[in-house]
């Protein structure tokens, strides 16, 4: 089965390989032996190759011999060639050894390099960190005999604290790594540095103890501290007992110097007040003549008149809130020399002007000095401060509390806020508990003192006044007016923003001398002359306010209205003596046109002749008569002028009035009515009266 199976695939190899040469052989000869038969054309195929092979061979053997020395040369070439490649093969050979032995060796070269350049920079790091830490750790003999034998004041013992600084700072940073030299230099540091604790605190002692020296000028220590500042903060970083020491000793004693210092600087300086100043006596209500003595009646003398000018006129005293705010501070024994005399306020700019300036610099000082800020440095200010302001407290009380000028409180108030301001402007902790005391006990006798005003005209008995109210301005009025004008400029210029406080003050004020006016104007028997006073006086008032207060203020209003209310009254009198009769018609014949009562309008007519005719024969004389009175009445021509064009207004209108009623279908056939005189004459004829300015 074995034999047979190999059998069939050997036939079957033979046809596969017959039939691969037979797709390769020329078609055309296939094709004519498949013609011709296979066997004859294979038979004959196989003979001609025969014989061209046989040719082929012999014609080859030829060309073999006849070439027979060429191809021994080429033979013997070949074999040459043999051997030069062989040659070159083997010194290839060594030149591939040699040149792996040479990148192993740069390989190895550039390993030895690396490790060389690490070693280096190691070498290099631990030499520059072992050179640092010996500097740092080493003190030197130098710096042992400045810390131990020089004076701490010179400027070598200030460079060596520095540096010992620095060396402990750094030996503290050591503590907790391994390095023995550390112990050996511990012992000395801590040495120097007791002893540098020891010149440090008796410097800045020695520097505090200059304070206490009368007259000197503690500016000049303080500066010499800032300039070794380093003394302090040395203190506080190795031993902050005795720095807490030197800032206590510094507080108690700059504390008591500024005690001390402004004690004396304003008991010198109210030594300077002027002596002529406003008493319990100077109120609003008070009379300017005073009674003479009993002997000075005997021989004649002339009754005393008290000058209360500058009690209740501003004068140049506001310059306080403006030009004068920052002027120089007052020399008590310069002015004494000069025989200069000051009013209160003044003294209370230039005190607290001085106390500015202290608590500004003082506080600069504190933080830079004592190394403090936020609210630890507003702390040690108002401890250092706080002595010298308890006892201002208790000098201004008194001061305070005997003052009885109105202008001169409200000035000190408006300059408490500046002052206050004026800190905040500079970022210096405005101490705000001293200026809301000064403040709230300015504000309480700024009240009693109007109060006291108040109650002055209040219980004025105006009867008993000398000369006799009369239908002119009044001296208390003028006053009046002259008092709130300045303590209305004052609130322009500086004043507490929106003071409730005081627009009620001002009000309670205004109320009291509103009815001093009320109470003189009854004193007059006449209606007129009551309204001529009444307007006279609040004229006074709006012209001393209009003249120098620029802004709008409710008391203006008010006392406009009351003046406005006033004028109408005193028009409608001023006309009533002239054109009562032809007022009385049109007033009573108004309701009747609007009722559209025609019947009881006839009623009217032989009144409405009347007053036609008397109106015709009467307006200019009475047109002239009115001018007259009215001009001359009041005190002030411009305001009797506008009164009197108030009254022709008034006039104007009431015959308006009277012309469109006698236009009724009543009055039709009234003859009269031709003899009317034409509204235009008549504003021709009062514009005579026209003012000029």
């Amino acid at each position: 089965m074995s034999t047979s199976g190999g059998a069939e695939d050997e036939n079957a190899k033979v046809i596969e390989t017959c039939l691969t040469e037979l797709s390769a052989a020329d078609f055309d000869v296939v094709r004519m032996a498949l013609s011709d038969g296979i066997s004859s054309a294979m038979e004959d195929y196989s003979e001609n190759i025969k014989s061209e092979l046989t040719k082929a061979h012999r014609t080859v053997v030829q060309e073999c011999i006849e070439n027979a020395d060429k191809l021994t040369s080429l033979h013997s070439a070949i074999i040459h060639c043999d051997q030069i490649f062989e040659n070159l093969e083997q010194v290839l050979r060594g030149f591939q050894r040699d040149l792996g032995s040479i990148s192993e060796d740069m390989k190895n070269l550039q390993k030895q390099s690396a490790s060389i350049n690490c070693e280096l920079d190691n070498r290099q790091k631990v030499r520059g960190e072992l050179s640092q830490f010996v500097d740092d750790i080493v003190v030197s003999q130098q710096m042992i005999k400045v810390i131990v034998d020089f004076d701490a004041s010179d400027r070598t013992f200030l460079e060596h604290l520095h540096e010992l600084h620095r060396k402990i700072q750094f030996v503290k940073s050591q503590e907790n790594k391994e390095a023995r030299a550390i112990e050996d230099v511990e012992p000395i540091l801590e040495g120097l540095k007791i002893k540098a604790l020891e010149k440090c605190r008796e410097w800045i002692i020695i520097k505090i103890g200059q304070f206490r020296k009368p007259l000197s000028n503690y500016q000049v220590p303080q500066h010499q501290m800032l300039k070794s500042r380093f003394f302090y903060e040395f203190l506080i970083h190795h031993d902050a007992v005795v720095a807490a020491e030197v800032q206590d000793e510094y507080v108690d004693t700059v504390g008591k110097m500024f005690f001390s210092y402004f004690k004396v600087y304003s008991s010198r300086l109210f030594k300077l007040m002027m002596g002529d100043i406003a008493t319990k006596d100077d109120l609003l209500g008070a009379e300017d003549v005073t009674k003479s003595s009993t002997i000075g009646s005997l021989f004649g003398a002339k009754p005393q008149v008290r000058n209360r000018a500058t009690v209740f006129s501003l004068g140049q005293r506001q310059n306080l809130l403006t030009d004068d705010f920052l002027a120089p501070l007052i020399i008590p024994h310069a002015a004494k020399e000069a025989n200069e005399k000051f009013q209160f306020e003044s003294l209370f700019r230039s005190i607290h002007f001085a106390l500015v300036d202290h608590c500004s610099h003082e506080f600069l000082f504190l933080t830079d000095f004592f190394l403090v800020s936020g609210p630890i440095a507003v702390e040690l200010h108002k401890r250092v401060m706080s002595r010298a302001l308890t006892q201002l407290l208790r000098s201004w009380d008194e001061k305070i509390s005997i003052n009885y000028d109105a202008i001169s409180l409200y000035l000190c108030i408006c300059l408490t806020g500046k002052f206050k301001q004026l800190l905040v402007d500079r970022g210096i902790p405005n101490i705000s508990w001293y200026w809301e005391e000064i403040s709230n006990r300015l504000w309480q006798r700024f009240d009693q003192v109007m109060n006291l005003h108040n109650d002055s005209v209040k219980t004025l008995d105006v009867r008993k006044m000398q000369p006799p109210p009369d239908t002119r301005p009044n001296y208390i009025v003028r006053r009046y007016a002259e008092l709130t004008c300045a303590l209305l400029v004052i609130t322009e210029l500086g004043g507490p923003e929106a003071s409730k406080k005081f627009d009620s003050i001002l009000e309670s004020n205004e109320d009291a001398v509103e009815q001093l006016i009320g109470r003189m104007a009854n004193i007059n028997k006449s209606p007129r002359d009551r309204f001529v006073c009444f307007i006279n006086n609040y004229d006074l008032i709006l012209g001393i306010l209009d003249e120098r207060v620029a802004i709008d203020t409710r008391i203006r209003t008010i006392i406009h209205e009351l003046d406005q209310k006033a004028i109408n009254e005193f028009v409608e009198i001023s006309l009533a003596p002239y054109f009562s009769d032809l007022i009385s018609f049109v007033n009573d014949c108004e309701p009747l046109i609007e009722q559209q009562a025609s019947q009881l309008l006839v009623r009217y007519n032989e009144k409405l002749t009347l007053i036609i005719k008397h109106f015709v024969q009467t307006w200019k004389k009475s047109i002239d008569a009115i001018n007259g009175d009215i001009v001359k009445s009041f005190t002030n021509f411009k305001n009797g002028t506008t009164i009197l064009q108030a009254a022709f207004t008034q006039l104007i209108s009431v015959y308006q009035r009277f012309v469109k009623v006698t236009s009724h279908d009543a009055f039709r056939n009234l003859p009269a009515k031709n003899e009317i005189v034409n509204i235009h004459h008549i504003m021709i004829e009062l514009k005579k009266y026209k003012p000029v300015f």
